[in-house]
């Protein structure tokens, strides 16, 4: 695999050493092949891990096959992928309703992660997971398609520099102010494994911001953001104050009056690892209002 990236106007001054160790997080394994085999170049030339590098080089980078583990993905069906967003390093695409995310046996093929592995293989690339969406979530996902800004994507995942925005529809009326926020602990369930609860004793930090958009008779369209990123986190925040999203099979009494979960991920932002370009793509098939 080769890379060229042109360093954006507002890097920084650093050596080649620390733009890939500690911006681009290329492991020190790798770092090692990199310098001996001399596969790193700046403006074409071989570089120098001393070396200062400066807006508006373009860095080449050249990593072998054996650098990286590259995922062994089942094949699904590419005419199934809806790309909102992709260049040569990452993919958002709208995942539908229903669709699991990735596999969670070996055979399985019919999960976004194989459908996505189709769409990249004509170019010679493979998805990479970044983050997750439930079966039941229709809505935008980021994939990364390398296993060089995987790692970015993570550090960025974990400080909050990849935001995204959800609508659902909850059962009846949110007698609250315009906007407020939730903060419960999130933990395993005792007796179903597929369910999370408030688990105020041993439970991992949530918070969720809520925003009411519209108030329906029976039931309200909210927005929903996220700080942390637990399992079913909206679901359980807002079965927790007594409003179950509508039409979801685990954390709704009687989740009747929907065909599916009334939760989707409309609306993705972050600043692209290289090019520093901001990145906002917004999701088709909102729910209806």
């Amino acid at each position: 695999m080769e890379f060229n990236i042109t360093l954006p106007i507002n890097t920084k001054e650093i050596t080649m050493k620390e733009l890939l160790e500690k911006e681009w997080l290329v492991p020190r394994k790798v770092r090692h092949f990199l310098r001996t085999r001399k596969n790193v170049l700046i403006n074409g030339d071989v570089a120098m891990f001393h070396q200062t590098v400066n807006p508006g080089d373009t860095i080449t980078i050249i990593v072998e096959d054996s650098d990286y583990t590259i995922p062994d993905i089942i094949l699904g069906n590419k005419k199934d992928v809806d790309v909102l967003w992709e260049d040569e390093h990452i993919i958002i695409v709208n995942k539908p309703a229903g669709k699991k995310t990735h596999p969670n046996q070996p055979n399985e093929t019919d999960t976004l992660l194989n459908d996505v592995a189709d769409y990249l293989q004509d170019n010679h690339q493979s998805p990479y997971i970044v983050h997750r969406l439930d079966k039941e979530t229709s809505g935008a996902i980021l994939f990364a398609k390398n296993p060089v800004v995987l790692p970015i994507l993570g550090r960025m995942l974990e400080q909050k520099d990849i935001t995204r925005l959800y609508e659902a529809k909850v059962q009846g009326n949110l007698n609250q102010t315009t906007s407020f926020t939730i903060n419960q602990p999130i933990g395993r369930h005792r007796h179903d494994r597929r369910k999370r609860v408030i688990d105020k004793h041993k439970g991992d930090k949530a918070i969720t911001h809520v925003c009411v958009i519209k108030q329906n008779p029976d039931t309200t369209l909210i927005e929903c953001q996220l700080d942390t990123g637990r399992t079913h986190q909206i679901r359980v925040h807002l079965e927790s104050i007594g409003h179950p999203i509508v039409g979801d099979p685990l954390y709704h009494p009687n989740p009747k009056g929907s065909s599916r979960l009334q939760l989707h991920a409309k609306e993705l932002s972050l600043i692209h690892p290289f090019t520093k370009q901001k990145i906002v793509v917004k999701a088709k098939a909102a729910l209806r209002k």
